[in-house]
């Protein structure tokens, strides 16, 4: 028998779970098509820099009980180079404000919880989404697999694809007018995750030696570390000593060593950028990273996902409620005018802290002296620490 909700959402994500408790918030029912398991989403290892006003919105929905007890609220951030450290204070430079270190799958978790708590049944896992019918016309639905193996339907007033790069969503939109956006950079990062207790007490974002470093926290006794690499080389070409190695060069400064300890974890990722525009056709929606991916430098991916659906539901809440359909059509707009801010910022952290290839000396000098103008002027220091702790979310009209 077909299922019927006033918001289809396909994907259990960032998207998907911000944009369902935002939805109930405003008394609109909603149904997530989630293609994994509840264990494969929650225990998915990604890490998480919160901005402030997402790690906020978590405090309004009543989310934010366990982050609030676990998560480090960090208020500044560390650029080194040529064996020096710049500390760079976010809250000073920004009126208080601050980022919250706390794991995304932590984030999940905690919202799955709270929304089947909420609302049993509300989140369909082992259920992909095959395809979508009627976007065009006033009755949508999305055709999807259930754990069973057989043939679903979900009826719906609208849908919102938040299912990710490689969802069904985005291609739902026709080719004729979908224009899509994209690079793909010449290295990635190996991330690993390491048994031992903070070297440093808040992240530190190096360039140097070999190119690009990240030293991050997990918890007291658990750290993200991050290096540049060749994002066609596999796992197994880092052994533990070439990483404490590199670690060890890159991070290099005077009257410091970092702390080592047993990895457990290695994962090697690339690093892309992409847009899609544009973000609506019909009833169909798209937020999340079915839109737009970042390079991880600038922590933008999750706090994206947030802008997108806390834009959306506004729109969404006027449509369903008033009749009123502007804030929908304007939706695609409002959205990608802060998707492109954050691709900027992402892009420009990218290029200053990482070793191209084919860099020269020239090259080299040129990025260090982007390091060197944050140093220097406090107006640099202040719009890079303004982009890191998140730009204003879109006003509500």
């Amino acid at each position: 028998m077909p299922r019927r909700t006033q918001v289809g959402i396909i994907g259990c994500g960032p998207a998907g779970l911000f944009l369902a408790h935002l939805l109930a918030r405003a008394g609109i029912d909603s149904l997530i098509l989630e293609a994994r398991s509840r264990a494969a989403v929650e225990g998915t290892i990604r890490a998480g820099v919160l901005e402030h006003g997402v790690a906020a919105l978590m405090q309004e929905l009543g989310l934010a009980g366990r982050m609030l007890r676990q998560a480090d609220r960090h208020a500044g951030i560390t650029l080194q180079w040529r064996s020096q450290r710049l500390h760079l204070d976010l809250a000073a430079l920004t009126g208080g404000k601050a980022v919250t270190v706390y794991a995304q799958h932590e984030v999940l978790k905690d919202l799955v919880a709270a929304r089947l708590a909420a609302a049993p049944g509300s989140i369909l896992f082992e259920a992909p989404a095959r395809a979508v019918e009627g976007i065009e016309g006033d009755h949508p639905a999305i055709l999807f697999e259930t754990a069973e193996g057989g043939a679903g339907r979900l009826d719906c007033d609208h849908i919102v694809a938040a299912d990710g790069f490689h969802g069904i969503g985005r291609g739902a939109i026709p080719a004729s007018i979908r224009q899509e956006y994209g690079k793909t950079y010449p290295y990635g990062w190996l991330g690993v995750l390491v048994e031992a207790p903070r070297s440093w007490p808040e992240l530190i974002y190096a360039s140097q030696g070999d190119g690009f470093s990240l030293l991050s926290t997990r918890s007291p006794t658990v750290q993200r570390l991050y290096l540049q690499c060749d994002p066609a080389d596999p796992v197994e070409a880092w052994d533990d000593a070439r990483i404490w190695r590199e670690l060890g060069s890159r991070l290099a400064t005077d009257g410091w060593t970092l702390t080592q300890g047993k990895i457990f974890q290695k994962s090697v990722i690339p690093l892309r950028s992409f847009v899609c525009a544009p973000l609506r056709h019909g009833r169909l929606f798209l937020a999340g990273d079915a839109a737009h991916i970042v390079p991880p430098t600038g922590a933008k991916g999750l706090n994206l996902a947030v802008a997108d659906v806390l834009v959306l539901s506004r729109a969404l809440s006027r449509a369903i409620h008033r009749g009123d359909a502007s804030g929908l059509d304007a939706y695609s707009d409002t959205a990608l005018a802060r998707v492109w801010q954050a691709q900027r910022f992402s892009a420009f952290m990218t290029r200053m802290l990482h070793r191209d290839p084919g860099e020269t000396p020239f090259d080299t000098r040129l990025r260090e002296a982007q390091l060197e103008q944050i140093a220097l002027s406090p107006a640099a220091a202040t719009a890079l620490a303004e982009n890191y702790v998140g730009l204003p979310f879109p006003a509500e009209d």
